[in-house]
């Protein structure tokens, strides 16, 4: 079962519906343009998704090709990391995807025979408060590129109401890092230009900050890495497939852009299945 949708409520409180909709405007776009991206990089073949064509439209705009290899790193580093937890747990457990926008994942992991007991994909985490705060069963919570639209404070509650509210669980987080030096910078104007504000970028120095919110706010392990130590650790068959699907001028422009995205999970409990030994 996967609950619904909502996409009409805010992270934040707002004084006016109005200045709510024009706050989350931004960041609903950006659930546009990952979903376009993602779209076009498996129209040219990075990774198999039959589903992504019935929910986003397929862009005229070529995408770029250290694009196309960071949604494929993005996608891939989460995939494993998703399917690693539900193996330790043979299945008996929940998945919450927070933000998830237009993610294929439920129907993917149905077709490999990976489906965990529950399901539930929103956007905001008002819904998971009011559904599922005494669940106690095995719970994998899945955040990419949400806390960083939020304040450091908002996260940080939301990070504590997970390892509050689970006795078993785990958390995985994709978004920006290393967002202090100058690409960083540029990276947020150019959202700022967009009306898309990341209110909690302060969290996204280092890898150490991403890994200090997960362990002060309950979780009991936290670990790190930026996509593009991921890449390098990507099994080199497919990376030579995929490099071959596209000829890539630049590779500093792919590690630039990869050193500014990260994937970090922190587990709680589990000894027994021992969740504190997945890896990436």
């Amino acid at each position: 079962p996967m609950a619904t949708r909502q996409r009409e409520s805010s992270f934040t409180s707002c004084s006016s519906t109005s200045s709510c909709d024009a706050d989350d405007e931004g960041v609903r776009g950006t659930c546009e343009d990952a979903s376009l991206c993602k779209r076009f990089a498996v129209s040219i073949g990075y990774w198999h998704d039959p589903y992504i064509q019935h929910f986003v439209r397929l862009s005229k705009e070529r995408k770029a090709p250290e694009i196309n290899r960071g949604y494929f790193a993005r996608v891939h580093g989460v995939s494993q990391l998703i399917k690693a937890f539900l193996r330790k747990t043979e299945c008996h457990c929940q998945i919450i995807n927070l933000g998830a926008g237009m993610d294929t994942t439920f129907w993917r992991l149905k077709d490999e025979d990976l489906l965990p007991s529950k399901y539930f994909e929103v956007d905001f985490p008002t819904i998971v408060t009011r559904k599922l705060h005494s669940i106690k069963l095995p719970t994998l919570l899945i955040a990419e590129c949400v806390l960083v639209y939020m304040t450091p404070e908002q996260s940080a509650n939301l990070l504590k109401w997970a390892a509050n509210s689970f006795e078993v669980a785990m958390f995985i987080n994709y978004e920006q890092v290393n967002m202090g030096d100058r690409f960083g910078q540029i990276m947020i104007e150019n959202l700022r230009r967009r009306q898309c504000d990341l209110a909690g970028v302060e969290t996204c120095k280092s890898l150490e900050s991403q890994k200090e919110r997960l362990l002060s706010n309950g979780w009991e392990t936290a670990s790190a890495v930026d996509m593009m130590e991921l890449y390098s650790r990507l099994p080199r068959a497919e990376v030579s497939r995929i490099e071959s699907l596209e000829f890539l001028d630049e590779m500093e422009l792919l590690e630039q852009l990869m050193q500014h995205y990260c994937l970090c999970w922190a587990t709680k409990g589990g000894n027994e299945l021992g969740l504190k030994e997945i890896t990436y």
